[in-house]
């Protein structure tokens, strides 16, 4: 492995540790980096989940730390999300790139949209939904974002920010400390399952891991200290980055 490999390996785990701490889609670029060193999707698909496992674990102590999760009460989400995880990680159909570009730019979209126009419901948050008990839907809707991030993780930080605001009543804030929690527990079972079938790089997945574990500090630090305002701009601008991304590619 060359210096020039390591070096790109470090920072473009930075990009994505940071990327995918505030909001998500930063996958993209490891997945497009590790293929063009030369691994095959899926064992660039697993190697990937080494680098989320670390960068989750980090955001997430620094999150636990400034008091921003509860991490009690976000254990009984994780669990249909786990269990869609391990399904969508032994499917071994492709998803078909246009049905899912078309799919993920309507979301974005939507997404960008609410955030700028109606700001108050992702920055304040509802109180009265947070105390609800979780509803039957809520729960399918977390199996189905868990069974999609079980197979490719890209934009998974995305429909997990929409559940928790617009569903569970969190502030912006709030909502993407639960969802690196979540992402925290549910990786292992989906990298296990990548373990299984040798399909991991652990050379390029623990390089890479140490850009992302520096990028999730630095992105969640920064999200706390500047609060939920700054997460609301940062997330709308990654949102048009990732709908670039997907019309130009």
């Amino acid at each position: 492995m060359t210096v020039g490999i390591v070096i790109a390996l470090v920072c473009s785990g930075l990009a994505v540790g940071f990327i995918n701490t505030l909001a998500g889609g930063g996958t993209v670029i490891s997945m497009t980096l590790f293929m063009m060193l030369g691994l095959p999707p899926m064992t660039a698909n697993g190697t990937n989940r080494i680098a989320i496992v670390l960068q989750n674990l980090v955001a997430v102590v620094n999150f636990k730390r400034s008091k921003v999760l509860d991490i009690p009460k976000s254990v009984k989400w994780t669990i249909p999300v786990i269990m869609g995880a391990v399904l969508g990680s032994m499917f071994t159909a492709k998803i078909n790139d246009t049905a899912f570009g078309i799919f993920f730019i309507a979301v974005m979209l939507f997404m960008a949209l609410a955030l700028l126009f109606n700001p108050t419901t992702w920055l304040k948050g509802n109180p009265d939904k947070i105390n609800k008990s979780t509803r039957i839907s809520e729960y399918f809707f977390l199996f189905m974002i868990g069974l999609y991030g079980g197979f490719i993780h890209v934009g998974m930080g995305y429909f997990l920010l929409a559940v928790f605001v617009l569903m569970n009543g969190y502030n912006l804030l709030q909502a993407n400390a639960v969802k690196n929690f979540i992402v925290l527990l549910y990786t292992p079972f989906s990298l296990l399952v990548f373990m299984y079938y040798g399909e991991i790089n652990y050379k390029y997945g623990l390089i890479h891991a140490i850009g992302n574990m520096i990028g999730a500090y630095v992105a969640s630090r920064w999200a706390v200290k500047w609060g939920v305002n700054f997460v609301r701009w940062m997330v709308i601008v990654l949102i048009v980055l990732s709908c670039a991304y997907q019309v130009v590619k």
